[in-house]
């Protein structure tokens, strides 16, 4: 899959996850719905700044939005990633270097 398709599909799934319409969401990141629409049908590419006012919205980074993530994880990974934005920056880096060493096991 090309990365411009999945950013589309993490975008659309991203305003299933917050139970939006495409209205609602289009609304939050202020495009037009049929620009909305477009993008979620692939037929047309995020502006970088488009991508910026979703990131800043929802409160992720533009890396997620290139992240495959199997549908089982996706529950799990936003729990873990709320609890990690209220983390001071010192136990983010102990849980990170923590999180290496397990994922090398």
């Amino acid at each position: 899959m090309g990365y411009q398709t999945l950013i589309n599909e993490n975008i659309k799934k991203l305003r299933k996850n917050n139970n939006l319409t495409q209205e609602q969401f289009a609304e939050k990141i202020g495009i037009s719905l049929q620009g909305l629409s477009n993008i979620e049908r692939n037929k047309y590419q995020p502006a970088a700044s488009t991508i910026d006012k979703i990131c800043k919205k929802f409160k992720i980074s533009p890396v997620e939005l290139l992240i495959e993530i199997p549908k089982e994880n996706e529950i799990i990974i936003k729990n873990v990633i709320a609890l990690l934005t209220t983390c001071q920056k010192s136990k983010l880096k102990k849980i990170y270097e923590a999180l290496k060493i397990l994922i090398k096991m």
